[in-house]
């Protein structure tokens, strides 16, 4: 109870020192010369706050306080240590609360990072943040109070979906939230400057580190969700294209390509417009994951509530914030210097423009193929599904040109260009499109277009490779991260050409066999653990090459909530994972068993990590070079 109580009044002074912060973030602005050092302090004291709202309720689900709603709604006396921590950010109120502690975290960085900016242009990205973060303040204390008092008090919670009770997803939200919060920075920083005309090529320098820390997290969090779904869901899939899966991908996408775009602006003052627009974009997009997570419009596994008053709200701040963002664009952006023009047809500049509109094209479908069933369940209430035959269609055709231009754009020259080495780069695409149609031949029936798309995955993975060995350390970090992006294609066409599966029902003693495995179902056993009893299937699985695996999949009974999950079993290898499901079918003796060969899946998570090491040795660069530039302007001072 206590913890509550503090944890509350925490939230409500923090909005007190938001509206505080407005107040002198005004007077500070008219009088400019310095940064007064009382709104350094109450945003500490803001952020101070929230920690310790955000720690309350963290003890509160540790020491299982069931006169809390959040603690009763989502926690047990069962639940294990680790996962009564994890499911304080579990559950709606909680992920909220998280939101806002990283706002808060993040502003407290922003100001004290950037002392070399101008004074107008901190205060401005301040006010910009504070009215996102009063906003989520007042939808914390007025819809989503974590702090809610149940009386009289329950001896027993409610549990965790089990689902949820795994290592994966309880550090999942966290990462993808810095990922998603740090659009909010960006936003706010665009918006400053943009009202005081300062968009350059030293702000953008400054603000791609923030573009960077975000990808990065943003990209991990999506990694990390995707392995979750692989093993915990039973499908053998890493990407479903589930709408909750989308709404993280969108602003990734988002993401991407104002990073593109902040290099090109470091370079030449152009795409000032491209640049604001994908600010906001991403940060809008980020947020309307929020909305339809949150809203019970989405039916999917990922979803927190089912409150149209929440959504309804969320709602409602995201319109105002695009509509004072648009203000903004529209009455303060100078579009004189943004002249495309400017560019040279062959030049680093048109290949990123280029590739640019393949991802404007890549996010609108994936944005329509999510928010369409939602428009025709309005208009029509008519309820469809968008699967991946949609987006494969779509999406497919269009990532072969896509492939090229990376491939080709990195050895391409700023502001003009000739292409050099024509021959070693006509000879790899020659030698792309015979491996490819080696592999293809005997593998797809698709043979025009898997020959085409795996030749210009081909393509880029041979270049960037090519790159480590020519050009040595010179743009490593964009080397890594192509290369790991070309890695990640191939991977992807590979597990989708070569995996196999078989569906059977079998009793304990039975035998299934094909020409591709011999399974066995040997035996089963039982184990208790804390919070659930498991069914554990033995089974001997003989591949064609007579390769004798045993698989160990379970079927997990939970005690609070009484749900019952299953638990793959995976045997991976460099070169494939050999992964196994089973589910009880109703009313019989019989298990319903799922075994797949999965080829490459390894090279799908190692590729992604490539692509975040990437962004992470380009932040690491820039913000050494960042603090060398300070500490030589510090001497020259002195």
């Amino acid at each position: 109870m206590l913890f509550s109580v503090i944890g509350n009044y925490s939230l409500l002074l923090g909005l007190f020192f938001g509206l505080v912060l407005l107040y002198f973030s005004a007077k500070n602005f008219r009088n400019s010369k310095l940064l007064d050092t009382k709104i350094l302090s109450f945003t500490f004291l803001q952020f101070f706050l929230v920690v310790i709202s955000f720690l309350c309720l963290v003890f509160s689900f540790v020491v299982s306080d069931f006169s809390n709603e959040t603690v009763f709604n989502h926690s047990h006396t069962t639940k294990p240590f680790f996962y009564k921590i994890a499911g304080t950010w579990g559950n709606h109120e909680g992920s909220l609360l998280l939101w806002l502690l990283v706002l808060t975290l993040f502003i407290l960085i922003f100001l004290i990072r950037t002392k070399n900016q101008p004074v107008k242009y901190r205060v401005l990205t301040l006010v910009f943040q504070q009215i996102i973060i009063i906003g989520f303040f007042i939808f914390l204390i007025k819809t989503s109070n974590p702090f809610n008092h149940i009386y009289p008090v329950p001896s027993e919670g409610l549990g965790l979906n089990p689902i949820l009770q795994d290592p994966a997803l309880a550090i999942h939200p966290p990462i993808l939230y810095l990922g998603y919060v740090g659009s909010s920075i960006i936003f706010s920083s665009v918006l400053a400057a943009t009202t005081l005309n300062i968009i350059s090529k030293k702000w953008a320098s400054h603000i791609k580190k923030w573009v960077l820390i975000s990808w990065i997290f943003l990209t991990l969090g999506i990694l990390l969700g995707s392995i979750w779904a692989y093993y915990e869901l039973g499908w053998g899939g890493f990407w479903f294209w589930d709408p909750v899966e989308n709404v993280s991908l969108m602003p990734w996408l988002a993401l991407t390509t104002l990073l593109h775009c902040i290099l090109v602006l470091e370079k030449k003052l152009i795409l000032t417009s491209w640049v604001i627009i994908l600010s906001i974009s991403t940060f809008a997009l980020s947020m309307s994951g929020t909305f339809l997570v949150r809203s019970g419009i989405l039916n999917s596994v990922h979803t927190f509530a089912n409150d149209p008053e929440r959504g309804l709200f969320i709602l409602i701040f995201l319109f105002s914030l695009i509509f004072l963002s648009l203000f903004i664009f529209f009455f303060f952006h100078k579009t004189s210097t943004d002249n495309p023009s400017s560019f040279f047809w062959l030049s680093k500049e048109t290949a990123i423009i280029i590739n640019n509109w393949f991802m404007m094209y890549f996010l609108s479908v994936v944005l329509i193929g999510t928010i369409y069933p939602i428009f025709l369940d309005v208009i029509s209430s008519q309820k469809i599904s968008v699967g991946p035959p949609f987006y494969h269609k779509l999406i497919i055709p269009f990532l072969i040109p896509f492939l090229l231009i990376m491939a080709i754009g990195p050895k391409l020259k700023w502001i003009k260009s000739n292409l050099d080495d024509k021959i070693y780069l006509i000879s790899l695409l020659i030698i792309s499109i015979l491996l490819s149609i080696l592999i293809v031949k005997n593998f797809s029936s698709n043979f025009l277009i898997n020959t085409i798309l795996i030749s210009s995955a081909f393509y880029l993975f041979f270049i960037t490779l090519r790159d480590f060995f020519i050009k040595g350390f010179k743009n490593l970090a964009q080397n890594i991260a192509h290369f790991g992006f070309s890695l990640l294609i191939l991977s992807i066409l590979f597990n989708s050409l070569f995996s196999s599966e078989i569906i059977t029902n079998l009793k304990v003693g039975q035998t299934f066999e094909n020409k591709k495995a011999k399974i066995v179902f040997e035996s089963i056993s039982q184990k208790e653990a804390k919070n659930y009893r498991s069914i554990i299937g033995n089974f001997t699985v003989q591949d064609s090459k007579g390769k004798i695996e045993n698989l160990l999949p379970e079927l997990r009974i939970y005690n609070q909530p009484n749900i019952t999950t299953s638990e793959a079993d995976i045997k991976t290898t460099l070169l494939s994972d050999k992964f196994m499901v089973i589910n009880i079918v109703q009313n019989q003796e019989f298990f319903n068993v799922r075994y797949q060969v999965k080829p490459f899946m390894l090279w799908i998570w190692i590729s992604v990590i490539l692509i975040s090491f990437g962004g992470l040795m380009s932040f690491l660069k820039n913000y050494i070079s960042f603090s060398d530039c300070r500490a030589s302007s510090s001497r020259i001072k002195k």
